[in-house]
């Protein structure tokens, strides 16, 4: 409950003092509106978790605003504010989509237990529709419903009654090629056998062959006994070779002696094995430039490439970004135990245009940072990295912002409170002005001048 945002919209001073107070006192973070219009452009600023919406009001009332907020996108829970003896209006609201309605006079423990009932039913809401999404929009594990993942998901689902010998996972670095290698074997006729890895690029030649296949005792130094290899553990299931395109030429060739013969020998072993373990292999590498290069072996790149799956980059498929995004904010919500209700509109506009170079990977590092760090239950845009928030989708971060942050660094509130200043005395104390001079709403503005201790 604590820090989640509430937008109280009424004409009424007393009634905005009262419930402020209230809700401020009960740990929730509160904002307030004068009329209709006002309310509709808080809602875009801060992203409320709930709003509290009087229906008789100057300038636009409650069911307009509602119905903008509705024709908006927006399926934040409202709860209407109505008269006594205007019922008839309220049940028209609830048929406009607010989530129910309150008549003055009011009991605040009401106001509470409306709140609290309108919140959770919302985050229940949203909970069902993510759990059916992910069930919907993906496949196993690897989140995504954009057209670029068509030819990838069609194939996955063939893989699921073949028993491919080899797989071939190609992509950038970061876009999941990991996960669509733990689909593959959790689907597939080999689900029931093991599923081992090996990262190529991390390892030392000799220790590659000796993890793939075995050695006997005295092979080398240090080996005190014999041990199976991942092939041989394996049988029956699937050995995942990531980083492939990292292994040497010499050990290429053992691997396609043994995916050749489908038999292999344990590195100082005279006894021939027979190899019953499929093969998965992914690399962020274009192996037909290795061949061409000479760092790769054309045969071994013929007998992996059977069954080829290129996973698009995340910039490649940007309508996957706010799937991906609720994902990884309720699995670190949950792990740090933080109360996260979801991303302004604002923000997520600029983690869609942002061209994330390091795919996936980079998204999640960045949401957890700032589930960690981020104080507030929704993310706004200043929440995000300087690099997302001036990319301008072209991975140039000084794009659209004409400041450049000294070698010093800056106190960001410091700054942000002198713009204010200098806004306000340009435009001699015009608020409507100071925002447009700033590229915000007044609102906003006024939001930000409490927050500085200048709404004096």
């Amino acid at each position: 409950m604590n820090g989640q945002q509430i937008l109280i919209c009424d004409d009424e001073e007393l009634i905005r003092w009262s419930l402020s107070e209230h809700l401020g006192q009960e740990g929730y973070r509160v904002h307030t509106a004068t009329n209709g219009k006002e309310c509709v452009e808080a809602g875009k600023e801060v992203a409320p978790a709930l709003v509290l919406l009087d229906l008789k009001m100057p300038e636009m009332d409650g069911l307009t605003a509602l119905q903008q907020i509705r024709e908006g996108g927006h399926d934040v829970p409202v709860i209407m504010i109505t008269a006594h003896g205007a019922v008839d209006s309220a049940i028209e609201a609830t048929r406009l989509g607010a989530s129910g309605y309150l008549s003055k006079p009011f009991d605040l423990r009401e106001i509470s237990i409306a709140v609290h009932k309108a919140l959770e039913e919302d985050r229940l809401k949203h909970e069902v529709h993510y759990l059916r999404n992910r069930r919907r929009s993906g496949y196993g594990d690897f989140i995504g419903s954009s057209s670029s993942l068509d030819d990838v998901f069609a194939m996955l689902r063939r893989l699921e009654a073949v028993d491919a010998p080899t797989v071939l996972v190609t992509g950038e670095s970061g876009t999941g090629k990991d996960v669509i290698a733990r689909a593959i074997h959790a689907n597939g006729p080999r689900q029931k056998g093991v599923f081992v890895e090996i990262d190529c690029a991390s390892l030392p030649e000799q220790l590659i062959e000796s993890e793939l296949f075995g050695h006997e005792r005295g092979a080398f130094t240090d080996a005190r006994q014999m041990k199976r290899g991942l092939f041989e553990v394996a049988a029956g299931g699937v050995v995942f070779l990531d980083e492939i395109g990292e292994m040497s030429v010499s050990t290429q060739a053992k691997l396609l002696r043994a995916l050749e013969n489908r038999r292999f020998k344990r590195v100082g072993g005279v006894a021939t094995l027979s190899m019953d373990a499929a093969v998965i292999a992914a690399t962020n590498r274009d192996l037909r430039q290795e061949v061409e290069a000479g760092r790769f072996r054309e045969d071994l790149f013929f007998r992996l490439n059977v069954i080829p799956l290129q996973i698009p980059s995340l910039r490649q498929r940007r309508d996957d970004v706010p799937a991906l995004v609720q994902h990884f904010l309720t699995t670190f919500a949950q792990r740090f135990g933080r109360e996260i209700k979801g991303v302004s509109g604002s923000a997520m506009e600029l983690l869609q245009a942002h061209d994330w170079p390091g795919n996936v990977r980079e998204l999640r590092n960045v949401l957890e940072r700032i589930v960690i760090l981020g104080p507030d239950a929704v993310i706004q845009p200043e929440h995000l990295p300087a690099q997302i928030r001036y990319s301008a989708g072209n991975g140039a971060v000084t794009a659209g912002c004409p400041f450049v942050l000294p070698d010093g660094g800056i106190e960001l509130e410091k700054v942000e409170r002198g713009l204010i200043v200098q806004a306000l005395k340009r435009t001699g104390g015009n608020q409507s002005a100071a925002a447009r001079l700033l590229g915000i709403t007044r609102y906003a503005l006024r939001y930000r001048m409490e927050k500085h201790g200048l709404s004096d």
